[in-house]
């Protein structure tokens, strides 16, 4: 199933110009298109459409330590709230907390780095209210967060 993110912002990164009315068409985990979302709906009919508040980017890296929760599939989930759907593999050294980012295919990386939205590449978004509030965050592909 493919499906088109669209916000009324898009960022491939975010220290790039914005695009107005914009979106990411995103099939299995993986980016296949992005640009207006005109575009994308004409590019490709019948997909399945999710239209965010706010501004549409890449993820985020989660740089610190992990929030404190009962579980460590909870402590990922705090993370993917915040936009993140990367952690950092000082803060996740135990063996518990690797088999939940596994589970949850949330990227362990040795060291910080860019994030952009590029065709092909997998398909972790963020969307951010204009408050700065994460509205909703996709890892690989798949919907983990969305703000009620």
């Amino acid at each position: 199933m493919l499906t088109i993110h669209a916000a009324d912002e898009l960022r491939l990164s975010w220290d790039a110009e914005p695009v107005r009315d914009g979106a990411v068409a995103v099939r299995g985990d993986r980016v296949v298109g992005t640009g207006s979302l005109g575009e994308l709906l004409e590019r490709f009919p019948g997909a399945r459409l999710r239209r965010w508040p706010g501004v549409l980017g890449p993820a985020l890296v989660h740089e610190g330590p992990l929030p404190q929760a009962p579980s460590p599939r909870e402590r990922l989930h705090a993370v993917m709230k915040s936009g993140s759907t990367a952690v950092l593999e000082r803060y996740a050294g135990t063996p518990d907390l690797r088999a939940a980012a596994v589970r949850n295919e949330v990227a362990v990386l040795p060291r910080t780095r860019e994030t952009a939205i590029v065709d092909t590449g997998r398909a972790d978004l963020a969307v951010f209210d204009t408050d700065g509030a994460c509205v909703a965050t996709v890892c690989a592909g798949r919907l983990v967060h969305r703000r009620r």
